[in-house]
């Protein structure tokens, strides 16, 4: 994947640019995303994917002015078109799935294929989401993988977590990013999108790790429902990071939309 750079009308966007095949957005989660990402790879296998940064994560400057999931939203639409793409297959993990949904339904008409996979966007009082920003480090791996231990290598790359370097790395960076996911995921990632799915055109699949415990598998179902004529696809021995843990299985339920 190259990182390149595009001019948007709010900010200048950093993205990551690979593969061939018909054009796909992707939309990463709160956590960010490299370039040497599977997931990335595994799409730009059968598409050409853009996978931009949110501003404030990488190497990309912070937008104070993008402050709400209006602004988010304009914002991506506002990506897309400085990216020239028209109709681009749209794809969104978990904050970005909250995006990408959000886009969908103040747009119906521009996007035709959308997946999104394990997406917020959602509350549900019976079925509360954890606070991701109150989470600690050594935390994570347990809310965010089916299996802990190898979600814990994943995050961490093989480095020492009690090293203080890492630590102070990883804080910082955390900080940085979580302060930018915050505008729309705190104090819950609720922002009415509920009362606006209806709008989405897009045919639609739904992608959920069985073992999601961010953000748990009801939530598919009330996509579902809500999303007309939506797909959802259940990954077993899955968490939240299905993007991860079953990477192959993910990236052909993106693939069967063309």
């Amino acid at each position: 994947m190259q990182l390149k750079t595009v001019q948007a009308p709010r900010a200048a966007v950093r993205y990551f640019e690979g593969g061939s095949g018909p054009d796909l957005v992707f939309l990463h989660s709160a956590g960010g995303i490299t370039a040497d990402d599977p997931f990335l790879a595994a799409l730009a296998e059968t598409h050409h994917v853009y996978a931009p940064l949110i501003p404030g994560y990488g190497d990309s400057d912070e937008a104070p002015e993008i402050r709400d999931m209006l602004d988010f939203t304009l914002h991506g639409w506002d990506v897309v078109a400085a990216l020239g793409l028209k109709d681009p297959i749209l794809v969104g993990h978990s904050m970005g799935g909250m995006i990408a949904a959000e886009m969908a339904a103040i747009a119906p008409n521009d996007v035709s294929r959308l997946a999104l996979i394990a997406p917020a966007g959602l509350w549900d009082d019976d079925h509360p989401i954890p606070d991701l920003f109150a989470t600690l480090p050594f935390e994570m791996p347990a809310l965010l993988f089916h299996d802990a231990v190898a979600g814990a290598a994943m995050l961490t790359a093989g480095r020492d977590v009690e090293d203080p370097g890492f630590l102070q790395a990883y804080l910082v960076t955390n900080a940085r990013q979580l302060g930018m996911a915050g505008r729309i995921l705190f104090p819950i990632p609720e922002r009415g999108l509920h009362q606006r799915l209806y709008r989405i055109k897009a045919r639609t699949v739904l992608i959920w790790g069985d073992s999601d415990k961010l953000i748990p598998p009801a939530y598919a179902h009330a996509f579902k429902k809500a999303i007309a004529g939506a797909t959802l696809v259940s990954i077993p021995e899955a968490g939240h990071m299905v993007t991860l843990e079953k990477t192959a299985q993910v990236a052909e339920a993106v693939a069967s939309l063309g």
